[in-house]
């Protein structure tokens, strides 16, 4: 059985390789964001028997030119760089390392939040342009102000727990999320998309990307949201209808938007959204630290190992199920 490990990125943590060799697996580097036929070209050449997808499509392409691929393994939780219905298809696996870097994108989620709402790029950019604007500003206190999240995963779970030492008053929505779970975060659980953002001076989005999903923000519900309020988005960019928020920020409704994700990741430009002075923007980086890299690797790279040996995972790491279509192919 080939013995490789490919990764779709130029990095991994030291720990997480140590696994894979400690187990008899050969890991192989890419560039950052690979072309399909980049993509292509690796698996034709080294074959390998297990991916960790890090940056970059991974698609229906590479999954054919995959010979001995048995398992798909992300690099943090969403899959939707995935084409896990092709991944499917082919009897692959497709898991993610649920929770490894929640602590890291919770932390820059209210790093967004606080440099929104206080306009901290505006007022250094004054300040850097000899402008001393104290006389006409009035800013805003967290303390007090209504957090609204959707989505009740693990990220969500440590938003909760920094944003209530803020004094936020905090409501969720998620509707494949228990009472029970919402309900252990110690927040109010709102039960219809539409009330949470009518009731919330800032949104924070901590969902998946899905059909269902694209565009939740968009025109019409932006304009549910409060005149004045803010949105966050360190989750999935396509959650966010971009032109619908330009929009809404220009004509003064949204005062603020914090985005670590977007529709089209890296940007083929610099758009009119990111030029917005009431926009504070990072390129995807929110669970990109040292600590969250160890974790989320070592998870991507044990998932690998494994399942190849045969040991099961928790459910929660599982995107899809090959062994019923192994069965339906039979």
């Amino acid at each position: 059985m080939p013995n490789t490990i490919l990764v779709t990125g130029p990095h991994l943590a030291s720990e997480a390789r140590s696994i894979a060799e400690k187990a008899g697996y050969c890991i192989v580097h890419m560039p950052a964001y690979p072309s399909e036929q980049t993509l292509v070209n690796y698996i034709e050449r080294h074959d390998p028997v297990g991916v960790v997808s890090r940056m970059g499509n991974f698609g229906a392409g590479a999954i054919k030119a995959a010979r001995s691929l048995k398992v798909i393994s992300k690099h943090g939780a969403g899959v939707d760089n995935i084409d896990v219905v092709a991944a499917t298809a082919n009897n692959i696996q497709v898991i993610r390392a649920a929770g490894g870097n929640a602590v890291s994108v919770a932390e820059h989620t209210l790093a967004m939040i606080m440099a929104t709402v206080k306009q901290l790029a505006p007022l250094d950019k004054g300040m850097r342009q000899g402008r001393w604007e104290k006389a006409g500003f009035v800013g805003r206190e967290l303390a007090g102000m209504r957090l609204g999240l959707i989505g009740a995963g693990a990220i969500a779970g440590v938003v909760v727990r920094l944003a209530h030492g803020l004094g936020f008053k905090i409501a969720v929505y998620d509707p494949y999320a228990s009472a029970q779970a919402i309900e252990a975060l110690g927040v109010e659980r709102i039960d219809e998309l539409e009330t949470l953002l009518e009731c919330s001076d800032v949104v924070s989005l901590h969902c998946p990307l899905t059909d269902a999903s694209r565009h939740l923000l968009n025109a019409e519900t932006l304009r549910l949201m409060p005149s004045g309020s803010y949105v966050v988005n360190t989750s999935r960019g396509g959650l966010i209808d971009e032109q619908a928020l330009l929009e809404a920020l220009d004509s003064g409704h949204i005062a603020g938007a914090g985005l670590d994700t977007f529709e089209q990741e890296p940007p083929a430009e610099v758009s009119p959204l990111m030029r917005s002075d009431r926009v504070i923007l990072s390129p995807h980086v929110a669970g990109v630290t040292a600590e969250a890299g160890t974790r989320v690797g070592i998870l991507a790279v044990e998932g690998i190992v494994d399942l190849l040996a045969g040991r099961t995972l928790a459910a929660n790491r599982l995107i899809n199920d090959v062994s019923l279509q192994a069965q339906q192919s039979a």
